[in-house]
């Protein structure tokens, strides 16, 4: 089924052909009347919550509904060390996963090493394939952003983290897989989602 996630904060906009299978509390939207800007207005100060647009082509409609915003591209990673452990970072009291936006004319993949690396300290060996790409929406200087982030599989060594201060990181950590349950608790939807996806490439190898 082809469909496209958006988040905005805690709030959750699919955009898919059909009714996405084991989606349990959700409200469906008319896509007749949809604005988007309008639906942010709403959105940006409720609580989490799962929407749905019904589109007979998502691809089209989501490509003609970004085309009225800035859209902006960052790169982010996932990464892995020795003892499979997961690199997270803390920033605005929520657990994240290192990211940025690239500089001119650069590489995709290239911003998405150097972000991990300055937002972290560390020495990345290994950037692999990509993972996915998310949208996440957000506000800057009264402007509506669509934000699309590249996220690598990556390798490193355990090694000492030193957080980004200036980007807000007030800690980094490398996390196990019983870990994970602690971020999910404390973390955005967009992030639980890289987590759920991780979690089903593991259970099929």
């Amino acid at each position: 089924m082809q469909s496209y996630t958006i988040f905005v904060n805690d709030t959750v906009l699919i955009i898919a052909e059909f009714l996405p299978a084991g989606l349990s509390r959700h409200k469906q939207l008319d896509i007749k009347s949809f604005d988007f800007k309008e639906f942010y207005k709403k959105v940006k100060k409720e609580t989490a919550q799962t929407y749905v647009l019904i589109s007979s082509d998502p691809k089209k409609y989501f490509r003609e509904m970004r085309r009225k915003f800035m859209v902006i591209k960052a790169a982010g990673g996932i990464v892995f060390n020795e003892a499979n452990e997961i690199l997270f970072i803390y920033r605005k009291q929520k657990w994240d996963l290192p990211k940025g936006k690239l500089d001119l004319q650069e590489r995709t993949r290239d911003a998405a090493v150097r972000e991990v690396e300055e937002e972290c300290g560390i020495k990345v060996d290994e950037c692999g394939d990509k993972l996915c790409k998310t949208w996440h929406v957000y506000e800057l200087k009264g402007l509506i952003i669509f934000k699309q982030t590249s996220w690598y599989l990556m390798k490193a060594k355990k090694q000492k983290l030193v957080p980004q201060a200036e980007e807000d990181i007030t800690d980094a950590r490398w996390l196990k897989d019983s870990d994970l349950a602690l971020v999910s608790r404390n973390t955005y939807p967009l992030i639980k989602d890289i987590i759920a996806l991780l979690a089903q490439q593991n259970a099929q190898q």
